[in-house]
């Protein structure tokens, strides 16, 4: 029984200090939120938590409400992030969003991966539109 309160007791003191250490490295959280055709936010902060607020806000202020506004993605770390328009044949569109990868190379093979079957789904259009860092700097095309 000393050994099961042992471990818990490690148990308990790694998770309690967990978020500090997440803190104390610098790593950022991504959150992505749209409400279709009104709105949408994309936000780098400390925590997912925040993120997810900061995003949800940026959403709303375009007129949007809490309800349309709905998460799409979020990563912790955010490292790389990308963002994917695709257009079906007829009109219908929407965004689709990849993070957490380590590099910008990476995000933008994980964006061509996402476009790899556009054919095959009836997409007129699917390309990588923005890219966001940890830093929550966003990039446009072209990605050089």
């Amino acid at each position: 029984m000393t050994d099961m309160r042992r471990l818990l007791t490690i148990l308990c003191v790694s998770l309690c200090f967990a978020p500090v250490q997440a803190q104390e490295g610098g790593r950022k959280a991504i959150a992505f939120v749209q409400a279709p055709e009104m709105g949408a936010g994309v936000c780098v902060e400390g925590d997912t938590a925040t993120a997810i607020d900061c995003a949800m806000k940026q959403c709303m202020e375009s007129g949007a409400t809490a309800q349309d506004c709905q998460v799409n993605a979020t990563c912790f770390p955010a490292n790389w992030s990308v963002d994917v328009f695709m257009m079906a044949d007829g009109g219908p569109h929407w965004h689709q969003y990849s993070c957490g990868w380590q590099t910008k190379e990476l995000a933008l093979k994980a964006a061509e991966l996402a476009c790899s079957n556009a054919k095959e789904n009836n997409l007129v259009e699917c390309s990588a539109v923005q890219l966001v860092d940890e830093e929550g700097t966003i990039l446009a095309p072209p990605f050089e």
